[in-house]
C-alpha cells in the first residue's frame, strides 16, 4: 500500500514538476509539505516520536518510488531521514530524541548531516572541524561540504563530525555535534550550481567560533567515527533504493518511446538491437532491486547487513549510470534535449556513485567484509 501510495504521488504530483523544478533549481516546498502530509519524511520513525513506524524495507520501497518521479526529491527524502534523523535515533539520549525527532518525522523541519570537508571526503577520518569544550559549551571552527538539507527555510541544523580532543592512542577524538539554525558563528554558503539533483539543497557550511551547549554532544564524546560508520551503512540502503528508482525511470522512458518511434516502416522497437539494450536495462534494474530489498530485510531482522548495503548501493548506482546510458541512446538525438527526461536522467545518475560512499569506497568497504 505504501508503495502504490508513493508511486501515484510520484506520478501526478512529481513527474510533472520535475523538468521545472530541475531546470529553476528550485527547492520542492510544496512536494515536501505534501509528502509530511502523507507520512513520507518521518515513514521508519517509531510512531512514539511523531513518525509512521514502517520497517526499512518499506522505507526503501517509497524512496524507490519517489526517485522515479525526481531524483532530487527522492534524495531530499533520503537525506533527510537516513543521515538527518536516524542518528537522533540511533544515539541520541531521550532528551535529545524528545527535543529533535518529531518535528522531523512530521516534516515540519529538515536536518542535515555533515561529514564531508574539502580535505576529507572518502577519507573521513581525516576531519579538520575542531570543537573546544570552554566553560559548558562547545566553540567550533570548521567546514563541511556538500551537505543536503542544510539551507532551506525549513532547515532545524545539522549534526556534525568534529575533532573534540585527542584519544590515548594519539588519535583525533572525533565526536557529533548538533547544531541548530540559527547559531551564531555558522553560516550557509549560497547553493552549489550542480549537474544533477539540482532542485535538491546542498550547501557549503562554515562554523566560526560558533557555539552550542555541551549537551548538544551526540551520543558519548568520541564516539563519532563509529557514529557515522553506523550511519552510512544504513543511508546506502536508500540511496540505492534511489539509484534503483531512477534506472526504472530510464526504463520507463525508453520502452515507451521505443514503442512510438519509428525507422525503416516500424517502431524501433522491433529492432533487436532495442530490445537487448531493454532487456539489459529490465534484468539488471531487477537484480538491483532484489539487493536493495534484501539489505532493507537484513536490517529489519537485526542481521548484519554492511555488506549487503554496500553491494546493493554500489550495484544499483552503476545500473543506474548504464540505464541511463541505454536510454539516451534509444532517444537518439532526442535524448540530449532538456525536454526529454531522459537528459536529466543522465545527469543525475552519475550522483549514486559518488555520495554516501563512492564506488572505489564501496568496493573496499565489500573486500574488508569479505576478509581481502
Amino acid at each position: 500500500m505504501v508503495r502504490d501510495l508513493a508511486r501515484d504521488f510520484a506520478a501526478a504530483e512529481i513527474a510533472p514538476r520535475a523538468e521545472h523544478l530541475d531546470r529553476n533549481r528550485e527547492f520542492p516546498y510544496e512536494i515536501v509539505a505534501k509528502l509530511a502530509e502523507l507520512g513520507f519524511m518521518g515513514l521508519p520513525i517509531p510512531e512514539q516520536y511523531g513518525g509512521a513506524g514502517a520497517d526499512t524495507l518499506t522505507y526503501a520501497l517509497a524512496v524507490e518510488e519517489l526517485s522515479r518521479g525526481d531524483a532530487s526529491v527522492g534524495i531530499t527524502v533520503a537525506a533527510h531521514t537516513s543521515l538527518g534523523t536516524m542518528p537522533f535515533l540511533m544515539f541520541g539520549t531521550e532528551e535529545q530524541k524528545q527535543a529533535f525527532v518529531p518535528e522531523l518525522a512530521r516534516g515540519e523541519r529538515l536536518w542535515a548531516f555533515g561529514l564531508t570537508e574539502p580535505q576529507a571526503g572518502s577519507d573521513a577520518g581525516a576531519t579538520q572541524t575542531r570543537a573546544v569544550l570552554d566553560h559548558g559549551q562547545w566553540r567550533i571552527n570548521g567546514v563541511k561540504s556538500f551537505i543536503t538539507n542544510s539551507g532551506t527555510s525549513i532547515s532545524g541544523g545539522v549534526t556534525i563530525t568534529a575533532i573534540t580532543g585527542t584519544q590515548a592512542d594519539g588519535k583525533p577524538e572525533i565526536s557529533n555535534l548538533i547544531v541548530t539554525a540559527g547559531t551564531p558563528g555558522y553560516s550557509v554558503a549560497p547553493g552549489y550550481d550542480k549537474m544533477g539533483w539540482r532542485a535538491s539543497d546542498t550547501h557549503e557550511l562554515s562554523f566560526t567560533d560558533a557555539t552550542v551547549p555541551e549537551a548538544n554532544i551526540l551520543g558519548g564524546r568520541g564516539e563519532g567515527f563509529h557514529q557515522f560508520l553506523t550511519t552510512l551503512d544504513g543511508g546506502r540502503i536508500s540511496v540505492a533504493a534511489l539509484s534503483v528508482g531512477l534506472a526504472q525511470a530510464c526504463y520507463d522512458a525508453s520502452f515507451k518511446y521505443a514503442r512510438e518511434r519509428t525507422q525503416f516502416g516500424r517502431a524501433i522497437s522491433k529492432f533487436q538491437a532495442i530490445q537487448f539494450r531493454l532487456a539489459d536495462m529490465a534484468t539488471e534494474i531487477e537484480l538491483a532491486r532484489l539487493m536493495t530489498y534484501k539489505a532493507a530485510w537484513l536490517k529489519d531482522q537485526g542481521r548484519d547487513f554492511r555488506m549487503t548495503a554496500g553491494m546493493a548501493k554500489l550495484y544499483a548506482a552503476e545500473v543506474a549510470t548504464r540505464a541511463a546510458n541505454h536510454a539516451v541512446q534509444i532517444h537518439g538525438g532526442y535524448g540530449i534535449m532538456e525536454e526529454f527526461p531522459v537528459a536529466r536522467y543522465w545527469r543525475d545518475v552519475k550522483i549514486g556513485e559518488i555520495g554516501e560512499g563512492t564506488s572505489e569506497i564501496q568496493r573496499t568497504v565489500i573486500a574488508r567484509l569479505l576478509g581481502a
